[in-house]
């Protein structure tokens, strides 16, 4: 641990209490963000930042203020926080503010997460602008000449936060982060130029995919799309891509946290314990996957992590409640936000099940949409292909798909084996049936 950052934490706290905080939460953080894109073949966008700050949670005879500096000079620090106290007690009381049990802060420090790649800063400048030219060289390769226009991206990140609140917790997590990616936009009929992409995210540099291999991607999917077309509102089984699902994963997890259930704004509120899903779906909050990019021994508030099945052969079992909420909800905290989501795989390849499927619609991007967490409605465009007896049919596009969550998630039918690595949300492909798809 670093001994400068624990040192001006604990500066930062004797500050706060001296000043008239009963309770306060003290977190520093250090980030380095590198970013380069190309474009035309040539650097477009050259970033680096780097940022040092503090962020300090004042609890003032049932007052509550968050406050934020970057500015960590001792004599500053001491005016800031000093006039934070003091603004903070101007505030409305609320008896539900105050650090968490320190019961909550068993962290398991036995466990590494290996969320830092060792290597990291053994990337140069060089070697990044080389990636990001290699990319957009290969998406022009075999694009060929109906290309428009080509990105390519590399970004990496290290942060380093230290946490200390005044009943006790103190922690720290370091972690890496890169992404490389690619965006196509090619020439179809008439003025239309579908656009397609990309991305792969992770935590350590040599577990990114070749730069051929996204190059490959990126040029092949924004193919798919060319024709694309509405065709007839018709019911029939879709299979949501599994880089896709989260999209339409947020709208049910938005029903889930402490906030929107105490303000009366969950479809989900009075669900614990029931089935609202197919039994084929299941949804582990996993915060211990190593080189997870949501992995994590304690969350922001300093609750340990613990491994929770949210969704259960579609039993709901956990919302995501933090100490604020679980205080205002009479309840148990477990934690404000998710970490790693890992939707249980099942046993068959995306190939196998489209062929058993007959005709279908695989969708492969959203465009817009909503969904409502008080209802439970959601609306979602769509694009995608559309097959029969495992083969691609033809491309659709500007359709429409509107249901409620509750219903929708029931008709669930399969998952296939396909979770995808590079995000903190490890989903597969999902297999609905009898979804009414909107067209002409």
């Amino acid at each position: 641990m670093s001994c400068n950052k624990s040192e001006l934490a604990q500066t930062a706290m004797k500050i706060a209490l001296k000043a008239g905080a009963n309770e306060c939460r003290i977190t520093i953080s250090n980030t380095r963000l590198v970013e380069i894109k190309y474009r035309e073949m040539k650097p477009e966008n050259i970033k680096e930042a780097s940022k040092n700050e503090m962020t300090i949670l004042l609890y003032v005879n049932g007052r509550f203020s968050s406050q934020r500096t970057c500015d960590l000079r001792n004599n500053a620090l001491e005016t800031f926080i000093t006039n934070a106290v003091k603004q903070t007690a101007l505030l409305a009381e609320d008896p539900f503010r105050s650090l968490p049990d320190q019961k909550l802060y068993k962290i398991p420090k036995e466990i590494d997460l290996e969320n830092i790649d060792p290597n990291y800063n053994n990337l140069s400048t060089e070697a990044r602008h080389n990636i990001a030219y290699k990319i957009e060289n290969e998406c022009r390769k075999i694009a060929g000449d109906n290309l428009i226009s080509a990105n390519a991206e590399i970004s990496d990140s290290f942060q380093d936060t230290l946490v200390l609140a005044s009943n006790g917790f103190e922690g720290q997590t370091q972690s890496t982060s890169y992404s490389v990616g690619a965006s196509i936009a090619l020439q179809d009929e008439g003025t239309r130029r579908p656009n397609g992409y990309y991305y792969a995210n992770t935590t350590r540099y040599k577990d990114l995919p070749p730069v051929e291999f996204v190059a490959k991607e990126a040029v092949e999917r924004t193919k798919r799309l060319i024709g694309g077309k509405k065709i007839k509102t018709q019911t029939l089984p879709i299979i949501i891509e599994n880089r896709q699902v989260p999209r339409i994963l947020y709208g049910l997890l938005a029903a889930m946290y402490g906030r929107n259930i105490q303000q009366k704004q969950s479809f989900l509120a009075n669900k614990k314990g029931r089935v609202i899903a197919s039994p084929k779906l299941t949804i582990i909050d996993d915060p211990f996957i190593k080189r997870g990019q949501g992995s994590r021994l304690f969350d922001s508030e300093g609750i340990a992590s613990g491994k929770r099945a949210i969704i259960e052969n579609g039993r709901l079992n956990n919302f995501y409640i933090d100490w604020y909420y679980s205080r205002k909800l009479n309840c148990t905290p477990t934690t404000g936000t998710p970490s790693n989501l890992v939707i249980t795989p099942g046993n068959r390849s995306l190939t196998d099940i489209m062929k058993d499927l007959g005709k279908g619609i695989l969708v492969t991007g959203f465009i817009g949409g909503n969904s409502n967490s008080t209802t439970g409605d959601m609306s979602l465009g769509i694009i995608g292909e559309m097959f029969e007896n495992g083969e691609i049919v033809q491309p659709v596009s500007e359709m429409n798909i509107a249901d409620n969550h509750l219903t929708f998630w029931n008709k669930l039918i399969e998952t296939a084996n396909d979770n995808w690595e590079y995000s903190s949300r490890r989903t597969p492909s999902l297999v609905f049936d009898n979804i009414v798809v909107a067209g002409v």
